[in-house]
């Protein structure tokens, strides 16, 4: 039998008064070895300040330390990102940083990479249930002449966001609305959240006939990927590419463009065959490496490692490569980014604050293509296993 004393013997301590305090993080970490019988060495070594963590983490106890490597100098010929930038990458993976370095360096003989945010949106996907399908089909027209009311009831809860469209689904006899806003420099899922609510809230005050709600339907696809986001943007839709000299192919990765354009129409054929969300061979790598680096939500991951990787072959015999992420989603305010070494790893891109969230996406996206040309000269040239033999888990 489990009595209250033994409930209450096991409860995570906490302190009502102030739960980031160095006393009762110590009577946590306590609480933790006697629970598990180990001991905490390195998770309670940390520089930040505890009382910084407020609305970041609960029952805080210390710190996951990720090795960061820095890749650089990377050239980049962004609209907003321009010049030459270090690149810090957080992972345990050997090689990731070499391969990374060893793309900037060969993009650099050529001139750098050219980026371009050509879209930006996040979205909250209300449904809305009705007695038959035509109640559906009405009610969305409906919304469609009420947009600008909408707009001003969503916009009245944020001075950031701004409500720029409402995609519209019809099925069975659901109504699936797709909220799309522009967020500032905030990721800004809980911003669209509170916003689409209030904008809900109308809606369900002045439309007659909605027989149930529920704010999100799924449909937003939130930390899923999904091809709708392929298709139609969440976060920032994020282009890089660059035209690579065949004489610094050769020198740099000891392979020819021929090589690298047919590899990567074979590959084609496996990505279809596979259904996989990526035409690429490992954008992920990169998009996690910076974003445990500088704060970001890593669970974004799996929308953010949606993408699609083209390329051809010019006149002169040299290598035209191009990646598109439709739904990469980052932010240079707000959440973790304004933690000790995120923040410092952002500060170090020039990248911290207002108004660089669309400098930071430019710089993830060149860190991609630049992790894709190298992964891909070394699979071409039969280099990728020798790698890991020398630097990686199978030294």
């Amino acid at each position: 039998m489990v009595t209250e004393d033994k409930v209450a013997e096991n409860k995570i301590p906490r302190d009502d008064l102030d739960d980031y305090s160095e006393s009762i993080i110590k009577t946590r970490q306590q609480y933790f070895e006697k629970f598990s019988g180990s001991k905490i060495n390195h998770v309670g070594k940390y520089s930040i300040d505890p009382q910084q963590l407020q609305g970041n983490i609960e029952h805080f106890i210390g710190v996951a330390q990720v090795p960061i490597g820095m890749a650089g100098p990377f050239t980049i010929n962004g609209e907003h990102a321009q010049g030459e930038f270090m690149i810090p990458l957080a992972t345990t993976e050997g090689t990731l940083v070499a391969s990374y370095n060893r793309g900037m360096k060969l993009l650099n003989m050529s001139g750098g990479v050219k980026s371009t945010v050509v879209d930006d949106a996040m979205q909250r996907a209300p449904v809305f249930v009705f007695e038959d399908a035509r109640g559906a089909r009405d009610f969305v027209q409906w919304v469609k002449n009420n947009f600008e009311t909408i707009k001003a009831e969503a916009e009245s809860t944020t001075s950031v966001g701004k409500l720029t469209y409402i995609d519209n689904f019809l099925s069975n006899k659901f109504a699936f609305l797709r909220f799309n806003f522009k967020t500032g420099d905030a990721a800004g899922q809980n911003m669209v959240g509170r916003a689409t609510f209030a904008a809900c809230g109308w809606i369900l005050d002045h439309y007659q006939g909605v027989k149930n709600f529920y704010l999100e339907s799924n449909f937003a696809t939130d930390k899923k990927a999904s091809h709708i986001n392929i298709m139609r943007t969440r976060g920032k839709r994020v282009t890089a590419e660059a035209t690579i000299k065949r004489e610094h192919l050769l020198q740099v990765m000891r392979v020819d463009p021929k090589q690298i354009d047919y590899h990567g129409r074979v590959a084609g054929v496996g990505s279809f065959l596979s259904g996989v969300n990526n035409t690429g061979l490992h954008s992920p790598n990169g998009i996690t490496a910076m974003f445990i680096a500088t704060g970001q939500d890593v669970a974004n991951v799996s929308e953010s490692s949606a993408a699609i990787l083209y390329s051809e072959l010019t006149d002169e015999g040299d290598l035209y490569l191009s990646i598109t992420i439709p739904s990469l989603i980052v932010a240079t305010h707000g959440g973790g980014t304004g933690i000790g070494t995120q923040r410092e790893c952002l500060e170090l891109l020039g990248c911290y604050g207002k108004g660089t969230v669309y400098k930071f996406a430019e710089i993830v996206a060149a860190v991609v293509l630049a992790g894709e040309i190298s992964l891909a000269s070394a699979i071409s040239s039969s280099d990728w296993v020798s790698s890991h033999e020398q630097y990686g888990r199978n030294r």
